[in-house]
């Protein structure tokens, strides 16, 4: 779907197509941050654990 969005941006210069590209970018990029966090958490409290 991101690169769908883009595609049609850069063929027809819409504005919301470049909103949706930029919207569908930043909610990866905020998952990503969300997974990497968790993971995180979970090896603390595994090496809690483990002590």
């Amino acid at each position: 779907m991101r690169d769908f969005s883009w595609n049609m941006f850069c063929a027809t210069g819409d504005v919301d197509a470049y909103l949706l590209y930029k919207e569908i970018s930043n909610g990866i990029s905020d998952n990503l941050d969300q997974d990497v966090e968790e993971v995180s958490v979970n090896e603390d409290m595994i090496s809690e654990h483990l002590s």
